[in-house]
């Protein structure tokens, strides 16, 4: 990109506009996963919605692709030859204690808002990493491990968003107001616009009481049976999840997983405590613990249930619906990362969803993974030229689990690079009304540095 046209761009923007070779370009392109690289053509560091609507602008005029980013925690593509909007300045976070509301920002974060929704006894459907950007999550559907089997997935509480469409327009979408987008932002990904802001529901959660019961690793078919079998009798309050794990000798780790094969079963329980306590009684005894980090505490403390990685790191994930989880399903789960299995995996995590995840909304979205009972997730750390390994041993959990997998995907728990059939993703209904949207709203296909929903296609 020549200097004249950056400087045409740098002249009608509030933020910055920042060129390969640019002391800033390494900085603002950087994301959370080190083994993904941009390479933009330019990154425009937005301000507010004005910035966007430039930067938009600007990449139509000449043909070019865009893609938003906050931290990256789920890049797809270099960006080779892109426009980069950059949002991590567009981060504030309004709390209506009133009305148990947010109003954020497209690049506010969501330790930013469960701090700011806390101060006033509430609490957002957020993730379970603080550093991951609120609306990327929430587009993508947003499957939260602490209030989603109650409440839904984020999408399904959206009241409205902003959103710059690829004709430059600032729209204000809501469920009245160009329905067929709000229905496909809320589940589609980045396929339709820039978010320059998003408005949703909060929840009276002042505290929570939640953690991670640790098991040594022998005892994972043990653990793993007794919490499948320990599921169906919990309310719609508990969220829970299974992982194996296997992490490094880390001084940053508490000492009982530096190292070590172990196993946990994680909690998020969002009635009294004593009910919790009460309910997760007979998991206590399946076995001695290695680590027992279950407690009441404040919702502002959420992030120590999963206590994930909040510094850029190399890795590579990838997951699965599963459509049932029989016992050979759990037998192969153990055959397959358990004390017997050679698998260098990290994390395999294994989560229960049903309850409110299951049901439509109010006003419906694009989520497509309604009634499928669980989310499977493998992550392997390690640096780029280990590639080749991460994704065969992530592969080795997918496939080997394939015979239960279900028909639909996560879009959020997709792979960056990950070769992906939309259609299948989605389902060919569902796909072909976001088809629609796209050819509505994006006709060139913009926003294509995605998992992409074509508007050919």
């Amino acid at each position: 990109m020549s200097p004249d046209d950056a400087a045409s761009l740098a002249a009608v923007v509030a933020g910055l506009v920042v060129l390969p070779g640019d002391e800033r370009y390494d900085n603002e392109r950087a994301v959370f996963n080190l083994n993904h690289e941009l390479t933009p053509a330019v990154i425009v560091v937005a301000e507010n919605a004005a910035d966007v609507q430039a930067a938009v602008a600007f990449a139509a005029a000449r043909h070019r692709p865009v893609l938003v980013k906050t931290t990256g925690h789920q890049m797809v593509g270099t960006a080779r030859g892109a426009v980069v909007i950059a949002t991590h300045r567009m981060n504030a976070v309004v709390i209506d204690p009133v009305g148990h509301t947010a109003r954020v920002g497209a690049g506010a974060l969501w330790g930013e808002v469960v701090a700011a929704a806390a101060k006033d006894g509430l609490a957002p459907l957020n993730g379970s990493n603080p550093t991951v950007g609120v609306s990327g999550y929430t587009l993508g559907g947003g499957l939260s491990p602490t209030l989603g089997r109650a409440h839904g997935y984020a999408a399904d509480h959206v009241r409205s968003l902003e959103v710059v469409t690829a004709d430059g327009e600032l729209r204000h979408v809501h469920a009245t107001s160009e329905p067929e987008l709000f229905w496909a932002l809320r589940g589609g990904k980045g396929n339709f616009g820039v978010v320059t802001a998003l408005e949703f529901d909060l929840f009276p959660v002042p505290r929570i009481y939640g953690g991670g019961l640790y098991f040594a690793g022998d005892r994972m078919a043990d653990v793993l049976r007794a919490w499948t079998a320990w599921l169906p009798d919990t309310p719609e309050t508990m969220v829970s999840s299974f992982a194996a794990l296997r992490l490094p000798p880390l001084p940053e780790l508490p000492e009982p997983l530096r190292g070590v094969f172990a196993v946990t079963v994680r909690f998020a329980f969002s009635g009294p405590a004593e009910d919790g306590e009460q309910s997760i009684a007979q998991l206590r005894a399946i076995a001695p613990t290695i680590m027992d980090t279950v407690r009441d505490m404040p919702y502002s403390e959420v992030a120590s249930i999963h206590d994930e990685p909040t510094e850029p790191l190399p890795y590579y994930e990838r997951g699965i619906m599963l459509r049932e989880f029989p016992e050979q399903a759990q037998d192969k789960l153990v055959e397959l990362v358990g004390p017997g299995s050679d698998t260098t995996m990290w994390i395999a995590e294994l989560r229960a969803l049903g309850g409110a995840w299951d049901r439509e909304p109010a006003v419906p979205n694009a989520v497509a993974t309604r009634g499928l009972p669980y989310s499977l997730l493998g992550v392997e750390v390690g640096p780029l030229d280990e590639q080749p390994r991460l994704k065969q041993s992530i592969g080795a959990l997918l496939d080997g689990m394939a015979p239960w997998q279900g028909d639909r995907r996560l879009v959020n728990n997709l792979a960056p690079e990950e070769a992906v059939d939309a259609a299948a993703i989605y389902g060919p209904e569902r796909y072909a009304r976001l088809v629609a949207v796209k050819k509505a709203y994006d006709p060139t296909n913009m926003f294509r540095i995605n998992h992409n929903v074509s508007p050919t296609t």
